[in-house]
């Protein structure tokens, strides 16, 4: 996964973010919200005061374009798993490899860390993310549900361990 676009650049999120992080999660998930019960999209969208307190959770990354937070994702240990907790990327900012370039800070990440495996849940009609887990070599493992919106759960064996 070499397709990167250079004037993206990805660095850890400090809690100055936390109001731009949450605004993206709330742009890049608005035109799904109907496919969302009520409560599935308040938590896949926190507010700024949840974002804040997810610093003591766990990791956050943010891209960058043009001075501007454009991509965020974190991720949280669950034992020697790492789970991608969320990954979102602006509309206006899609087709530029954002995505590709979060899931590989993620990647190597966990190898840094030794984390055994990636974990995550999408919802079945993100297609888009879907085919990004995909290549990057994801697979589905199981299916849950957030507060009544169906999810997949995908894992991906960390290749260093």
């Amino acid at each position: 996964m070499n397709a990167k676009n250079s004037n993206v650049k990805i660095r850890l999120a400090v809690p100055n973010d936390a109001r731009a992080i949450s605004s993206i999660l709330t742009e890049a998930f608005a035109e799904y919200e109907s496919l969302y019960t009520k409560k599935a999209f308040a938590a896949t969208t926190p507010t700024r005061e949840v974002i804040k307190s997810r610093f003591n959770e766990g990791w956050m990354w943010v891209a960058v374009l043009e001075e501007k937070i454009v991509g965020t994702v974190s991720a949280v240990s669950q034992n020697k798993d790492l789970y991608i907790r969320s990954m979102a990327i602006l509309p206006v900012a899609r087709g530029n490899k954002i995505g590709e370039q979060l899931l590989e800070t993620i990647e190597n990440f966990a190898a840094r860390n030794d984390f055994q495996r990636i974990t995550l849940s999408t919802t079945p009609f993100l297609n888009r993310a879907i085919r990004l887990y995909e290549k990057f070599g994801f697979v589905r493992i199981g299916f849950d549900n957030l507060y009544g919106t169906p999810l997949i759960t995908m894992a991906k064996n960390n290749s260093t361990n």
